[in-house]
């Protein structure tokens, strides 16, 4: 067997769906198996998903166990000679799976791959490809350094913006939404570490990886990531739960610096609760602050059956192609268009000045699949 996917699902019913087709259309030629661990979402995902995947393994958990320990049940379980560790809220394309393998292959000191992930307008998540957590570059990432210098080698190493993202790139860190592993490594070190719950488990993972002698790269290939569709990054739950991971980490593989780092780490999640309360005072002052495009842009619709479609998801009033000027939603059917074709298009007309917000129809279940407005 070629390749594993593993799929750790919570409570994203529609997402899933899309991601498994996804996954199905990329493996094609491909011998291998998807396996995908439900926590105990207490909705219908898994039930709605094994009527319409019946080919997939299905895990549920009793109790939501969190990213780490549910991944572990799947990976100890996989038979591929390489697996993926996949988020529910991703779409993939052959290019991904077929890339990866030959990568793999032909690179036998390779422990795991990362992919060029886009968000659900095209814009190039940061995130693909970063440096290992060191106090500097925590310092430099807790403090906006990173973010006021995006160019520097010195200050923003977190997330390697000087690299270009369209070629291979020798990396550190992956992310845990898109992980392309060699399954013997994976393995070997246990998978993630269960003492993470939610977030900094692929850090950790990514380190001990290299740590074992194997190197871990970013591939350019594109693919879709909706950055969590149940998590607000601007809550206080968030920067709590984030913080608590990077001291779960600095006490695992950098204790000289514990005294050092922890009030650092205290510092930075006080600045980042105070901008959180900013954000959400703005909000109740600005009421049309943070509305999303899909209620303030006029619509157009890529399909074969486009009034169909129109009359399906509730949209009045519509245009079937992209004018060269202004703000539009952009709708694309998926029951006329591949995924792979729906990505390459995403990528394609993504618009630097934001003027696109892109949207996919499910087609066989009548939901519009939005990005998490912002």
């Amino acid at each position: 067997m070629d390749l594993s996917i593993v799929i750790v699902n919570y409570r994203v019913k529609y997402l899933l769906e899309q991601t498994l087709r996804a996954v199905e259309q990329a493996m094609q030629g491909i011998s291998g198996e998807i396996l995908v661990v439900d926590n105990k979402s207490e909705d219908d995902s898994i039930a709605f998903s094994r009527e319409r995947h019946p080919q997939v393994v299905y895990i549920e958990n009793t109790e939501n166990v969190g990213f780490a320990r549910a991944n572990n049940q799947a990976i100890m379980k996989a038979q591929g000679e390489f697996t993926l560790i996949l988020n529910p809220d991703t779409i993939i394309t052959p290019q991904c799976l077929q890339e990866g393998i030959k990568w793999m292959k032909s690179h036998p000191d390779c422990g795991a791959i990362g992919a060029r992930m886009m968000d659900g307008n095209g814009v190039f998540l940061p995130e693909s490809k970063r440096a290992f957590p060191t106090p500097w570059v925590s310092f430099c990432k807790i403090f906006g350094l990173s973010k006021l210098f995006p160019r520097s080698p010195w200050f923003a190493k977190y997330h390697l913006r000087y690299l270009s993202d369209e070629e291979p790139q020798c990396i550190d860190i992956l992310s845990g939404a898109y992980m392309f592993c060699r399954t013997s490594v994976l393995q070997q070190l246990g998978g993630f570490d269960e003492d993470f719950f939610m977030y900094g488990e692929d850090i950790d993972l990514s380190y001990r990886i290299v740590k074992a002698g194997y190197k871990n790269w970013f591939l350019p290939t594109p693919l879709v990531h909706y950055k969590g569709e149940s998590t607000h990054k601007d809550s206080m739950r968030y920067v709590r739960i984030f913080y608590d991971a990077m001291l779960i980490f600095y006490r695992k593989h950098f204790p000289r610096f514990n005294t050092i780092f922890y009030p650092i780490v205290k510092l930075g999640v006080a600045v980042r609760a105070g901008l959180s309360m900013v954000k959400r005072l703005v909000k109740r002052i600005l009421p049309t602050y943070g509305t999303p495009p899909s209620e303030r842009w006029p619509w157009v619709i890529i399909s074969d059956h486009a009034h169909d479609v129109a009359e399906r998801s509730g949209i009045n009033i519509f245009q079937d192609s992209i004018p060269a000027t202004g703000n539009f939603n952009v709708l694309i059917d998926d029951g006329c268009y591949t995924y792979a074709q729906i990505v390459d298009f995403i990528r394609t007309k993504q618009d630097v000045d934001g003027r696109l917000a892109f949207h996919i129809f499910a087609e066989r279940h009548g939901v519009v699949i939005s990005p998490k407005s912002t």
